[in-house]
């Protein structure tokens, strides 16, 4: 299936389960070459831009980290955006709570924020 004929949902839950598998391939390949990202309320500069800068940061940051994993909690479409409540397990001693909010045009996430409980 082409990405870009998939719905937005289709890619955030195909980067959601490549996240939990730590499979950084099929990971990186749901966003878009220029992708950005923002950790909230940092509004002024990308936490990561472009998708080498966000393979090199999941390989050694997060994919790195054998019991990380993103639990979704909900889920809301909303046109080019899908918004996840989700619980993330082994960046803390307790899993907590985060929202994360993906733009995708063409089949790929362009835009990613995300607000940490």
């Amino acid at each position: 299936m082409s990405t870009s004929s998939a719905h937005p949902v289709d890619i955030v839950q195909r980067q959601l389960d490549a996240y939990n598998a730590h499979d950084l391939d099929a990971f990186c390949a749901c966003f878009a070459d220029d992708v950005r990202t923002w950790r909230m309320p940092d509004t002024s500069t990308p936490a990561l831009e472009g998708r080498a800068a966000l393979r090199a940061f999941y390989a050694e940051q997060r994919f790195a980290i054998p019991s990380l994993r993103a639990e979704l909690v909900a889920r809301i479409a909303l046109g080019d955006k899908v918004i996840d409540h989700e619980r993330i397990h082994g960046l803390r001693p307790e899993p907590y709570d985060m929202a994360a909010v993906y733009r995708v045009v063409d089949g790929l996430i362009v835009e990613a924020w995300f607000f940490p409980a």
